[in-house]
């Protein structure tokens, strides 16, 4: 795109913005809410208090509402432990996950289905 074709452009789009602009300016909802804007800015330098000031004496929970529990990334709850106890041999394993070497061996010779319902609980 050449130099005067960009220029033409921007200029186009300013020329739209500032219609639009112009047309907030008159707009009276905007006018009422600037005002109020305006008179409560005034107000809380008056009387030395910030938005949250007001916003905490208005809804004292507004604070706690928003912020989403504190989970750290990466942490998960701890696994509960798992005792398999073998009724042909009375061997007893204990384990927090399923790549224990031993429940693995069981699995494989007796099949996953058996060795799980050896599952103590």
């Amino acid at each position: 795109m050449s130099k005067l074709a960009e220029y033409r452009q921007l200029e186009k789009h300013l020329a739209e913005q500032m219609q639009a602009l112009e047309a907030l300016k008159s707009d009276g909802a905007l006018k009422k809410e600037i005002e109020f804007e305006t008179k409560l800015r005034e107000l809380l330098n008056q009387y030395g208090f910030s938005l949250k000031h007001i916003i905490n004496l208005l809804d004292p929970h507004s604070s706690t509402r928003r912020q989403a529990p504190a989970q750290t990334p990466g942490t998960r709850k701890p696994r509960q432990l798992k005792t398999y106890k073998n009724p042909h041999t009375g061997e007893v394993v204990e384990t927090k996950g399923g790549n224990h070497k031993t429940l693995k061996e069981w699995k494989t010779k007796y099949g996953a289905d058996e060795v799980e319902s050896w599952l103590t609980k």
